[in-house]
């Protein structure tokens, strides 16, 4: 502060005897000062409280301009230029020019006032001159091979920023416009672009940038008075022929930024523009650009093309047009309501050049630009599009070409398409017929690919697209496709031809199929036709292949809706049809059979069509799958997979005899429970060799709910054989309750096309309170099914008993004495104690009892458990014999008691 006050008093003094002294005497005191002030603004970090600041800025600038005139005046442009580089050289001859230049920039920096202060001084024309000769006279080179020092740098940059500062203002601008040197700076860049200083290019090219966005009136009638941009334009055209691409875009760039900024306060630069073939000149650099690299041209390339896009909206006149709105269209459309309410087209030449350089380049950073364009421009304003299309068809005329563009270009050309539909809510419904017309050719499949992934994505949108696609002939199209592939797929079944369909053909498939499943989703009426074209047996032919399995079972899944009955014999079929090792084909149809007898109306079919058999079937498929350890091809399988599977047959049994007394009966009376219960104890994890158990005497016991907790939830180690086992009685559980269908313990598996599915390798995680313990080594549950039986205080004693199926009951009750292995005898001997307390906890009630006597299995639940029954010795004599105590005394018929 103390220093600021020191030199304010001097500059003070100085301003009291200025008016006195000769010009060079002012000019030697106000250098004397300059470098105090310097050497203060450093020490200060640019805190600036200098109170004199205006008038030393006015005094420096016009000490700072008279010594460039003083240095050009007299010289041809060679020696002017090198009089300029030595004025403003931190070490020139004269010694002060970098002084002045550095103190002009440091005061150009702070306040605006201070700034028209710089601006009044005339230093806007005298930096323009100084510009002009950097840019068209290169110096030539030196010993060192170098156009410019580190010391000319910085030079140029104070000289840039001081020159941005003062020509982004309008009276900056005015004042440039006395040098008589903007005309020749613009039109030098046109033509002497290969010629100029190239350390001089990108600088001119920002001042220049800077100027254009502050143009005026004036400015704009100076430069259309000499004819400006008509020459630039002419200049242009001939760098076209010689340039390299980036280079004529660089120049070309700077031109056209006159014609868009000016355009706000007068359209006379863009119709001088226009005039001069402006946009063909356009049209040919652009062009040009075809092979370049993806940054070789930008920025400058990218800059051209948001200019033209920003020229659509220059025009004087709103574009009225009338297109004939074909229905049917989407309940939300409303062309009366769609009025323009942003930035719409009003000129379309320069979207004519847009378009032109889609149809005629194959370029894929070009085409894809031009599509980002369009997109930009119906962003501004929705009526935008209609304007576009019922004028100049775009996207229409690019569907005919769309299959000779790159792929990526594809990719976003189909994904510009769909967004008429998601964004505009449009059906455009005579490019979709060229889209369909893309899809029958199939001239390049990628490109089929992609137009049929964007009608599917409309499809998904409204079921309106289902009618259109019917009306249309895709639905027919595509059937009469899969029917082909279904009858290839059926003879190179089971073999290896060199033929078979992969990569893109085989994606192509996939999606084909899905779109017939979104087609005929919620749509009975195509449902009808993929019927009546016969294609149910080829439609089936794709189950096998798990990258068409999942669109496959919604068709079918779609087909129930009219005939449960060849539904439920295809997938029952498949199931029993399938190899012992096609595990996931079998829970992919399980799934899928679940879904549909959620419906009651579907219990029937499943009855008439064997499914009961056809699903137990699949459990003594599997007879020692869980043994442990496990042996043969099932140790390569993973025993979750097989758990898996077990709990979605049993849930599909579950869900077939839900609220249905007569599949509940047909289930019972012919013996399905005892043959339920037979294969789920030939599962290889329940004891069958027929031995008879040893008691022990027991050290603790515990409930079956600590038991099954202990068993997951903590670190006590337990054998892999007993928790399948505790697996299995658990669904029972459910079963005994009628729930089991609505449970849900695995991860869902999304195979990705081309990837073989595989057992959920993660780990579970552990959840607050709950550890995770068990770990199965390769396969492994998630956390959510370890933790069942919820926390010590939601026991299994605690809810609600309720026997919904008694079969149920005795299946568990028959695998009572399977709950055994030699080596774990205090071990199984306890979870039997267990399980038998449980049950007699399902039979507590007198509802429960009741149930259990009038099914008629009391006999088979003493028979089950003879051995327990007939030895007064054997540990579950005395639970059992309390169980079937309560059972009898709810009978009421005598030959119930005998």
């Amino acid at each position: 502060t103390l220093l600021w006050e020191t030199l304010g008093k001097e500059f003070m003094e100085y301003e009291q005897v200025a008016p006195f002294l000769v010009p060079e005497d002012q000019q030697r005191r106000l250098l004397e000062f300059l470098p105090l002030f310097l050497k203060a603004w450093e020490q200060s970090a640019g805190v600036n409280v200098f109170p004199n600041i205006q008038l030393l800025a006015s005094e420096v600038s016009k000490l700072l301009t008279k010594e460039i005139k003083r240095n050009l005046n007299g010289k041809h442009a060679e020696e002017a230029r090198l009089a300029l580089e030595q004025l403003l050289k931190p070490k020139g001859e004269a010694g002060d020019g970098h002084l002045l230049l550095k103190s002009v920039y440091l005061l150009s920096q702070t306040d605006l006032r201070t700034l028209w202060n710089i601006i009044g001084s005339g230093l806007p024309a005298a930096l323009m001159q100084c510009l002009y000769l950097f840019f068209t006279v290169p110096l030539k080179k030196t010993g060192d091979d170098r156009e410019t020092s580190e010391d000319d740098a910085q030079t140029q940059e104070m000289l840039v920023k001081i020159m941005l500062s003062m020509y982004k203002e309008e009276q900056g601008i005015e004042e440039l416009l006395a040098a008589d040197k903007l005309q020749s700076l613009i039109i030098a860049t046109s033509s002497l672009w290969d010629q100029c200083s190239h350390s001089w290019k990108v600088p001119t090219g920002c001042v220049l940038r800077t100027i254009s966005k502050a143009q005026t009136k004036t400015s704009i009638v100076y430069l259309q008075a000499v004819d400006c941009i008509k020459i630039a334009v002419q200049n242009l055209f001939t760098l076209a022929d010689t340039l390299p691409a980036c280079d004529v875009c660089e120049a070309a760039s700077i031109v056209l930024c006159f014609v868009k900024d000016s355009y706000p306060v007068s359209s006379a630069l863009l119709t001088e523009f226009e005039n001069s073939d402006g946009y063909q000149l356009l049209l040919k650099i652009l062009l040009r650009c075809e092979g370049l690299q993806q940054n070789e041209a930008d920025p400058y390339l990218d800059e051209i093309l948001d200019m033209l896009t920003c020229l659509t909206t220059c025009g004087k006149t709103e574009l009225k047009v009338s297109g004939n709105i074909v229905h049917p269209q989407l309940p939300h459309f409303d062309f009366e309501r769609t009025q323009p309410s942003g930035l719409t087209v009003k000129n379309l030449q320069p979207f004519r050049v847009l378009q032109s350089i889609f149809q005629r380049s194959n370029d894929q950073h070009l085409c894809g630009r031009i599509l980002g364009a369009i997109g930009t421009i119906w962003a501004w304003d929705r009526v935008n599009f209609f304007l576009l299309e019922w004028t100049l068809q775009p996207i229409n005329q690019f569907t005919d070409i769309i299959h000779f563009k790159p792929h990526p270009v594809q990719v976003q050309f189909f994904r510009l398409v769909e967004s008429i539909v998601l964004d505009l809510s449009y059906v455009p419904h005579e490019i979709l017929k060229k889209i369909q017309y893309l899809i029958k050719e199939n001239i390049v499949p990628f490109c089929t690919l992609t137009a049929l992934q964007c009608l599917l994505s409309m499809t998904q949108k409204d079921l309106l697209f289902s009618d259109i696609f019917r009306d249309s002939g895709l639905l027919g199209l595509l059937l009469a496709l899969l029917r082909k592939e279904a009858k290839i797929l059926r003879k190179s079944a089971g073999t290896h031809l060199p033929s078979l369909k992969e990569g893109t053909e085989k994606e192509l498939n996939v999606v084909m199929l899905k779109m017939v499943a979104a087609l005929t989703a919620r749509s009975v009426r195509n449902t009808v036709v993929l019927k009546d074209y016969g294609m149910v047996p080829y439609i089936k032919i794709f189950l096998d292949d798990e990258c068409y399995r999942s669109a496959t079972l919604c068709i079918l899944e779609q087909l129930s809706v009219i005939n449960y009955e060849e539904y439920m014999s295809i997938i029952i079929g498949a199931l029993c049809s399938s190899t012992q090792w096609e595990l996931h084909l079998k829970l992919d149809l399980l799934k899928s059979l679940l879904r549909i007898l959620e419906s009651p109306k579907s219990h029937s079919a499943f009855r008439t069509c064997s499914g009961f058999n056809g699903l137990l079937s699949l459990l003594s498929d599997m007879e020692g799958a869980l043994q442990d350890p496990p042996s043969g091809q099932w140790a390569a399988v993973g025993q979750n997979c097989v758990l898996e599977l077990v709990f979605y047959a049993l849930q599909g049994i579950t869900a077939a005899l839900h609220l249905d007394p007569v599949n509940s009966n047909f289930f019972q009376r012919n013996g399905l429970f005892e043959k339920m219960a037979e294969d789920l104890g030939s599962l290889g994890c329940f004891w069958t060799e027929g031995k008879r158990q040893i008691p022990v005497s027991l050290e603790k016991t515990r409930t079956f709910a600590e038991f099954l907790d202990a068993a997951f939830c903590s670190s006590e180690p337990f054998p892999e054989w007993l928790k399948n086992c505790i697996w299995i009685l658990n669904f029972l559980d459910h079963i005994v309750k009628g729930t089991l269908h609505q449970e849900s313990y695995f991860k869902e598996r999304k195979p990705e096309m081309g990837e073989e599915a595989r057992d959920d390798q993660e780990e579970p995680q552990a959840q607050e309170g709950h550890p995770v313990a068990f770990k199965r080594p390769g396969n492994k549950l998630p956390a959510s099914a370890y933790m069942l039986w919820g926390k010590p205080e939601e026991k299994l004693e605690m809810r609600d008993c309720t026997i919904v199926h008694p079969g149920a009951v005795c299946v568990m009750v028959r695998l009572l004495p399977k709950l055994y292995k030699e080596g774990y005898a205090q071990l199984s001997q306890e979870i039997q104690c267990a399980l038998v307390d449980h049950i007699q906890s399902l039979v507590k009630s007198e509802k429960s009892r009741q149930v259990m006597c009038e099914s008629g299995l009391l006999s088979t639940v003493i028979t089950s458990c003879q051995d327990a029954f007939c030895s007064d010795s054997h540990p579950l004599h005395l639970p059992l014999t309390r169980v079937f105590e309560k059972l009898a005394s709810q009978a009421v018929e005598p030959h119930v008691l005998r």
